[in-house]
């Protein structure tokens, strides 16, 4: 093995060892945790491009090393396939459906109760049974879009959220090593996604794997095995989940069929209780949030935006969900509790521009976005907010980069989750144009396949894993915003 190569793997491994370690995982202590420590996200993006596992900056394998990231996807209704770079060559979908066209006409697709793809002559009736399957789906909900670009866009994403979607309710955020486990956040957005586009269903779903997997102190992990079983390793539970998945619960009450829907928000409501409750008591004397690592998954020494504006959102979401059941006392609790943490946000974030930190320290932050519609009803100057931060995070590939914080491992890719929040921002509070134009750029992205890449490399290539279900999502959720009717924010006490 050459020398080089040598090093890059023994670093790989030694990292590998390090977080399966117990020594790694008695680092996170149940219910809290060390305040002031910094964790560096399970897998980092560097300069290059190339991606690492745990290590230091400068010191990243290449994603061969790992595991080659998927670029589409074969499903049926228990199993998923990843479709690799080199098997998908040449390749490309059948209009609406999972199943593949190869270059040599042939089809591959996932019969059904098989794990492993088949390659069949064109035509083939049990193909052609599963085509018309995924286009009834389609055909049952809604699929946003302006333009026939726009709802192929929509269509590709709703298939690949629903492949990803795991019969117990997990959602993987993408099918490959790293990714293929359950994120509360991105889950909850794709069940945002499912209640817009009229899958009832799928979307409740979720929100039950949701409860199932929730903390007895009404937190989440970060991250969960698809089977429910507990987090893949010791990484830091994040707070931001008891805004997410409330508000997630409010958009799918929004938008289900009325027969049945209050007791199946019945069944969810123990769930956002403990959610609320925790949030609220959690509220420091300023009002504002405990540190927590936030989306990018790294600890703050202070408050940080990218927790405080999704528990804002979730304590609303929640106070309203109580006022449906005819529960005063507890909306009235957690709209208290909203007030409280609205205000402090707007005493020390909104002067900073929403940074991504109270102290100033750390940079604009595309969760700037998560203080506007569909999640807040947008506040006095945000719209100042959201411009600067666009400007500042743009990068000469056209996408944004999730915030301009120095010691952050970002590198030269843009983020299509942060490039997308910008969007559906823009969607919620009425700037049609500005919204086309970056859902303009996201969907030119987009693989040979259609697929939406996690990253944009410095030369505007697709990048890291495809599909990603929490850009999926994000355009979904834009696009029927555009298309109307709008999304809405959780509504605040009068």
């Amino acid at each position: 093995m050459p020398a080089a190569r040598f090093v890059r793997w023994a670093v790989v491994t030694a990292a590998v060892a390090l977080v399966a370690s117990p020594l790694y995982a008695a680092e996170r202590r149940p219910g809290g945790e060390r305040p002031g420590t910094v964790q560096r996200p399970a897998f980092l993006v560097g300069p290059t491009g190339h991606q690492g596992h745990g290590v230091a900056e400068g010191s990243y394998a290449p994603l061969s090393v790992l595991a080659a990231p998927t670029v589409g996807l074969l499903a049926n209704s228990t199993a998923v396939e990843g479709v690799l770079a080199a098997s998908a060559a040449g390749a490309r979908y059948v209009d609406r459906s999972n199943v593949l066209v190869l270059p040599s006409g042939r089809w591959r697709y996932l019969p059904a109760g098989r794990s492993r793809s088949a390659v069949v002559p064109s035509g083939d009736p049990a193909a052609r049974r599963q085509i018309a399957e995924s286009r009834a789906w389609l055909a049952s909900g809604r699929v946003p879009g302006r333009t026939a670009a726009e709802r192929a866009a929509s269509a590709r994403a709703l298939l690949s959220m629903r492949a990803l979607l795991r019969p117990n309710g997990a959602v993987a955020a993408a099918w490959t090593q790293g990714w293929k486990y359950s994120w509360p956040r991105d889950s909850s957005f794709v069940a945002a996604a499912f209640a817009h586009t009229g899958h009832d269903a799928e979307a409740y779903r979720i929100l039950r794997h949701a409860a199932a997997t929730q903390r007895r102190d009404g937190t989440w992990e970060a991250r969960t095995e698809l089977d429910g079983s507990g987090p893949p390793d010791g990484r830091r539970w994040q707070l931001d989940a008891n805004g997410w998945v409330p508000w997630a619960t409010w958009q799918w009450y929004r938008t289900a069929p009325e027969a049945g829907r209050r007791d199946r928000l019945l069944a969810l409501y123990p769930m956002v209780r403990r959610a609320a409750d925790r949030a609220a008591a959690l509220l420091g004397a300023d009002g504002l949030p405990p540190v927590s690592p936030d989306y990018w998954e790294l600890a703050t020494t202070t408050a940080n935006i990218g927790t405080a504006a999704p528990l804002l959102a979730g304590l609303n979401a929640s106070a309203d969900l109580a006022r449906r059941l005819d529960r005063p006392w507890e909306a009235e609790r957690w709209a208290r509790a909203a007030a409280r943490l609205s205000s402090a946000i707007a005493a020390r974030f909104a002067p900073l521009g929403y940074q991504r930190t109270t102290d100033g320290r750390h940079g604009l932050d595309s969760a700037v976005a998560f203080m506007a519609p569909p999640f807040n009803t947008a506040p006095p100057g945000l719209g100042r907010a959201l411009d600067a931060a666009y400007r500042a995070l743009s990068l000469p590939n056209g996408g944004l980069t999730p915030g301009n914080d120095a010691t952050a491992p970002w590198g030269r890719n843009a983020w299509t989750p942060s490039t997308s929040f910008f969007a559906l921002a823009w969607a919620g509070t009425g700037h049609r144009a500005k919204a086309g134009r970056v859902l303009d750029w996201v969907l030119s992205k987009r693989n040979a396949l259609g697929e939406f890449p996690e990253k944009v490399d410095g030369t505007g290539r697709p990048a890291s894993v495809a599909p990603l279900a929490w850009t999926g999502s994000i355009v979904v959720l834009s696009l029927a915003a555009l298309d109307g009717p709008p999304v809405p924010a959780p509504p605040r006490r009068p």
